[in-house]
């Protein structure tokens, strides 16, 4: 019976042979991803992709940029509920979003403002968002809310904050570790008994 495969060890039709217990090379093996570290990544690329778009919507709002409001026509009124309110709360969130300051804070802000958007604004015309074009407000509603659980991930101003608050604290327990230690090997360590010197007398 022919076998299949060759086996380790043995010698090919070349004459080169694959060392006994040696691994087979694998050029198109993809690396394992580390989620501990991936994951806060791919949350700080996905909060700054989110707050600037939510930020766009707000400054389109307020200042007639990127094509104006939705639907074209002039922007809110200063101080109007409740669009010129959540146009504000589009622009500020968003930039904090993005810039990662306040990051659940202003994550559960927008979620709640486009939640109220959704069911005061959309859902009086149809049942479902893909009928009533609420689309836009539910996916904002859910992508914040997931800010809120998750928190801002890499790229913020909050870890930078958390980092810089920290490192001073971190340095005084060190050295108060280390001169605890320091103190707990003297106290360990037995003194050394002085030399019993003893002079004869003369005579």
């Amino acid at each position: 019976m022919r076998a299949l495969g060759k086996l380790p060890g043995t010698t090919s039709a070349t004459g080169h042979g694959t060392p006994a217990g040696s691994a087979v090379p694998r050029p198109f093996a993809v690396p394992a991803l580390a989620p501990d570290r991936v994951g806060p990544l791919v949350v700080g690329l996905f909060r700054i992709i989110v707050g600037l778009l939510f930020a766009c919507h707000g400054a389109a709002s307020l200042f007639g940029v990127f094509g104006g409001p939705e639907g074209g026509g002039p922007g809110p009124a200063a101080f109007v509920w409740p669009s010129w309110w959540a146009a504000a709360i589009q622009l500020v969130c968003g930039v904090l979003a993005a810039v990662g300051l306040g990051t659940r804070l202003s994550a559960l802000v927008a979620s709640g403002s486009m939640a109220f958007a959704y069911f005061d604004v959309h859902q009086r015309h149809a049942l479902l968002p893909i009928q009533n074009h609420g689309e836009p407000a539910v996916m904002f509603c859910w992508a914040f809310l997931v800010l809120v659980v998750t928190g801002a991930g890499a790229f913020s101003l909050d870890g930078l904050l958390r980092r810089s608050a920290r490192t001073p604290g971190t340095t005084a327990a060190t050295a108060t570790a280390t001169a605890a230690t320091a103190s707990a090997t003297a106290a360990a360590t037995p003194a050394t008994p002085a030399p019993d010197v003893r002079v004869a007398a003369d005579g």
